[in-house]
């Protein structure tokens, strides 16, 4: 008994020593997230509150993560975070960020990404977009320093349109709304049917003003009684503004797919498949709600960074992207495949969860839905689609 007390006494005591030891030697890896707000347009609805963290939750999960390994691996993670209120220059403060790091995470519009990007102090650098889905930034306006670990609106209305299909509707009518996100959003849908071959018989825009929040769901039977028969109504309402109201409103008992019913999305709290509750979990834990989208594409950003850190050794931007959009490269994001990046255009493939607000009803990309090199490639812009000529 006294031998194994003795002998626990010494392992403790080693322990102690390489953990010291290691810790003095450890690596330390600098990343910067940046979230700028923007003006919210005032909706019908003002149930939904969004919490105080977007995005920088996720970061701080992963962050916890690659802190937890890097005690193994002699590596020390620090994240330093700035939120650019409505209205301040963006720009100034991710000229500031740069200055201390080369590896920044990016939650911010689309213009406000490729000014960054352009900017000479990010020359060199490897940016993250987290939260911008608009596919320009896939195609004429790609950046070669700005990787995208949020899927483009074309993944996830490409997942709407397998779904449809697999399921044999053909026929679609759509309401979009008035905003610049509603008509990106509902210029996407019209792209997925087309290139799966489905039919949109009808579109109607919602642009009633904000102030008729009693009345929006009385007015919608006789909004959409024009639309005749048809197997699904499509809602593009990215701001969620009159979306909610549609739904049992309709003057055909129809379903409803798109920002609202059936919806695509990059990630939920209902995604339980894959070890995705072991993620959730943690992420619960520490902040008391729910991961978004938003979250998630954060947390992919650090982990990414975190796995081209430890395969090769160096923290240097321009190497960590080649590793990135190497062959070599790939994450488990608990979504049931590799994640990888696509050369062409730096967007990370990723399947896309269809869900309702109480459950999963499926993830795109389906079986039966094929490409030559990887199914994936099935959602948003393949490589001969993509106009981006930086990554080629």
């Amino acid at each position: 008994m006294a031998e194994s007390w003795f002998r626990a006494r010494i392992m403790v005591a080693f322990l102690a020593l390489w953990a010291a030891s290691a810790a003095a030697a450890n690596d330390i890896i600098e990343i910067a997230y940046l979230g700028v707000q923007t003006q919210r347009p005032p909706v019908l609805a003002t149930l939904d509150r969004s919490p105080d963290d977007p995005g920088i939750a996720g970061a701080q999960t992963a962050l916890a993560e690659l802190n937890t390994a890097g005690v193994f691996l002699g590596q020390v993670y620090r994240l330093k975070t700035v939120t650019v209120p409505v209205g301040e220059d963006p720009l100034e403060a991710a000229e500031q960020l740069l200055d201390a790091t080369r590896l920044l995470v990016l939650d911010a519009p689309a213009e406000v990404l490729t000014a960054i990007a352009d900017l000479p102090a990010a020359q060199g650098a490897l940016l993250f977009n987290t939260s911008s889905g608009d596919p320009s930034l896939r195609n004429d306006a790609c950046r070669s320093n700005l990787l995208h670990t949020i899927p483009s609106t074309a993944m996830r209305t490409d997942a709407l349109a397998q779904f449809f299909l697999s399921r044999r509707r053909t026929d679609f009518v759509m309401i979009s709304g008035k905003h610049a996100i509603d008509q990106s959003y509902a210029a996407s849908v019209r792209r997925s049917l087309q290139k799966f071959g489905l039919t949109l018989k009808a579109e109607k825009t919602w642009d009633f003003n904000a102030g008729m929040r009693r009345s929006a769901a009385a007015e919608m039977p006789l909004f959409t009684q024009d639309f005749g028969d048809y197997d699904t109504l499509i809602v593009a309402d990215e701001v969620h503004d009159f979306g909610r109201y549609v739904m049992y409103n309709t003057w055909q008992a129809r379903p409803v797919a798109g920002s609202e019913g059936l919806t695509p999305v990059t990630w939920s709290p209902v995604i339980e498949d894959w070890g995705a509750v072991q993620l959730q979990r943690r992420f619960e834990k520490l902040t008391g709600r729910g991961m978004t989208s938003g979250d998630y594409a954060a947390w992919a950003a650090l982990r990414v960074i975190g796995e081209a850190v430890s395969r090769t050794g160096s923290a240097d931007p321009l190497g960590l992207r080649d590793y990135i959009l190497s062959d070599a490269f790939e994450i488990a994001g608990f979504k049931g495949r590799p994640l990888t990046f696509r050369t062409w255009n730096g967007q990370l493939r990723q399947p896309i969860a269809l869900t309702h607000p109480r459950g999963l009803v499926a993830s795109v990309p389906l079986e039966g839905f094929m490409h030559q090199t990887n199914a994936l490639d099935t959602l948003g812009f393949d490589r001969p689609e993509s106009t981006c000529a930086l990554f080629r």
